[in-house]
């Protein structure tokens, strides 16, 4: 009997988490929805964006991503007004009265968190990721405006012991400037291109060399070949000189993993925001754990502020959360901070808070 009560109460527990946890996803999703049309209505006027293209390509992937974006807030939120209630109206305390302890308590809700952290990391790796490929195309056709690269001398690595150099890169063009191939064998340079410019031929799907010179240097004599135009294959493309914004959001797990081992070897600038997106997929759900220990230890107690004196503690916690992640990860941007420990460091300090809390809560 007394297994069977606790399976009960695991039950009831689990179901009101995840019950609260849908709600509240709904609720806020709903209310994002408002204020993103309210946004950006001017620009779907002004760009002509098709109301199909509203509804079908935008709006049903844009619900699924803010939804798993913010899951673990939207958790957080969750647990603490579920658990509220349930304090506020003494189930909490007849379910330790009945002999259940705290910690044998927390496993339906670390049972849910699971359930939730499993679906969140799976959706953030392998479904949402194709399926955000629409609304990225959709953002950047009749959201943002037209994008210029400004870079300037441009360094790549293509392989080992293949480097290229560009002064300039015109996106709208697909021309890149003062083009440069170096080929080295060790640390010896064996053959150099140098053109004008090169140019991106949208119908052979090949790169063309415009006014170019090779010196090359393999043989004993050194050779040196002219030439006004000619075709290669190189490996990269002129969507790495296009924009860039949430292009790592439209890859899954793999994909992700393979262009960032990709990007280093070819010595490209701006690795740490795809790196960073990676470490985001598992930390973020990893802290749907952190956020529910926190949660159950600020609502599990009867309070004369009830529900709501929990839910201003919870929203300040969950805000906090969230902004310094924000900070964590820009100042590794600007300060050169280790992208991983930016990362990750808002689960770590707030670990250390959820232990401290429950210890509090457990006694």
């Amino acid at each position: 009997m007394a297994n069977q009560f606790i399976k009960r109460i695991d039950t009831y527990i689990i179901k009101r988490y995840l019950g609260t946890f849908f709600l509240a996803i709904a609720l806020i999703v709903s209310i994002s929805i408002i204020f993103d049309v309210s946004e950006k209505i001017d620009d779907f006027i002004s760009k002509n964006a098709p109301l199909k293209a509203i509804l079908l390509d935008y709006y049903p992937n844009f619900i699924v991503y803010f939804a798993n974006l913010f899951s673990a807030l939207f958790n957080f939120i969750a647990v603490i007004y579920f658990t509220s209630k349930m304090a506020a109206n003494s189930e909490i305390i007849a379910m330790m009265a009945s002999g259940i302890s705290y910690k044998r308590l927390m496993r339906p809700y670390m049972v849910a968190s699971a359930i939730i952290a499993l679906m969140s990391w799976i959706l953030g790796n392998f479904i949402i990721p194709p399926a955000n490929q629409q609304r990225v195309n959709f953002t950047n056709i009749y959201v943002i405006s037209d994008y210029v690269n400004s870079d300037k001398n441009i360094h790549r690595q293509l392989e080992p012991g293949v480097f290229i150099y560009m002064k300039s890169y015109n996106n709208k063009a697909d021309v890149g400037y003062k083009f440069t191939i170096e080929k080295f064998e060790g640390r010896q340079l064996k053959s150099k291109l140098i053109s004008d410019y090169i140019k991106w031929d949208r119908e052979k799907k090949k790169w063309v060399i415009h006014e170019y010179y090779i010196r090359d240097t393999s043989g004993p004599i050194e050779k040196i070949t002219r030439g006004s135009q000619i075709d290669t294959t190189l490996r990269m493309s002129p969507a790495e000189f296009g924009q860039q914004n949430s292009r790592q959001e439209t890859m899954d797990y793999w994909q992700l993993n393979q262009y960032i081992k990709d990007l280093k070897l070819r010595g490209v600038d701006n690795v740490s925001s795809f790196e960073k997106e990676n470490y985001q997929r598992t930390a973020g759900p990893i802290s749907t754990f952190i956020l529910t220990i926190i949660g159950v230890s600020l609502a599990s107690r009867k309070t004369r502020g009830g529900i709501g004196l929990h839910l201003g503690l919870g929203l300040l916690l969950g805000f906090s959360y969230i902004m310094f992640m924000q900070v964590s990860t820009i100042f590794a941007f600007k300060a050169g901070f280790n992208i991983i420990l930016a990362v990750w460091l808002p689960n770590i300090i707030y670990a250390l808070i959820a232990l401290v809390l429950y210890k509090r809560a457990a006694k």
